[in-house]
């Protein structure tokens, strides 16, 4: 019995691909396709709606979001009060948007991810990041993207810097008589170190993680050249969510 996915968003870069991905996975099926933009009824004879209340009572197993973070929060509450186990990468959800989503899911007994990032190196690059905070607590993080990303730290960077605060020190970072010349040269503050984004054309998704000390440096990179370096870690997402009973915040939690 193959798992019945809506995408929503298959218009946009990440949702094409995701497409292309189900369409390719013999376990996995397409049971409708959202987007606001759509023009066409169908796609290859799976419907195609513009308005996601038009979903209600839909056959489906998992709704993958690849949306925008203005509707990520209303999607994804949606989808679990509808019974479409979420697998979302949009970004841009507050604490409290995670922690009411969280609650929703276990009161509905359906599982769900949302994801900063689906890279399989990305999730390691936090990892490594938060061991090496424990010898290295000066630190910054830098991350890149394409000019079309809206929000600024990316989900990547923030879902770092909270897991490098669970292991660093207590350090406020840079002279105490620091003083920017320009808003916004430091970049971010968070818990004591900086966060800083780039925005340019070409680049798709990319983080460092420098570290330094007395004579000694330390960086930690991860590059997503291509979207489709995401599509496995939303395969697994898609497999793993209809098994669970609860919402959780990081694919690192299903691997």
């Amino acid at each position: 019995m193959s798992i019945k996915v809506i995408i929503a968003g298959f218009k946009g870069k990440m949702g094409s691909t995701a497409l292309e991905m189900v369409k390719a996975d013999k376990d996995l099926s397409l049971a409708a396709l959202l987007d606001p933009f759509a023009t066409e009824e169908s796609f290859e004879g799976v419907p195609v709606f513009k308005n996601k209340e038009d979903l209600i009572g839909l056959d489906a197993d998992v709704w993958v979001d690849f949306t925008t973070p203005k509707f990520a929060y209303t999607n994804t509450r949606f989808a679990l009060e509808n019974g479409f186990a979420p697998v979302v990468g949009t970004t841009g959800f507050t604490t409290e948007e995670i922690e009411g989503l969280t609650a929703l899911s276990v009161e509905k007994k359906l599982g769900g991810l949302i994801a900063p990032n689906f890279a399989i190196g990305a999730i390691l690059l936090m990892q490594f990041a938060a061991q090496a905070a424990k010898y290295f607590p000066n630190l910054e993080i830098i991350e890149l993207h394409h000019d079309k990303k809206k929000d600024a730290p990316s989900g990547t960077a923030v879902k770092t810097a909270e897991l490098i605060s669970q292991t660093r020190a207590a350090l406020q970072q840079g002279a105490s008589d620091e003083e920017e010349l320009m808003a916004g040269a430091r970049g971010a503050e968070f818990d004591g170190f900086r966060i800083h984004s780039v925005r340019l054309p070409g680049l798709v998704a990319h983080q460092e993680v420098i570290f330094g000390a007395q004579g000694e440096g330390l960086t930690i990179r991860h590059d997503s050249y291509d979207r489709v370096s995401f599509m496995s870690g939303v395969n697994l997402g898609i497999k793993e969510v209809v098994k669970r009973e609860k919402l959780v915040y990081g694919l690192e939690h299903l691997l």
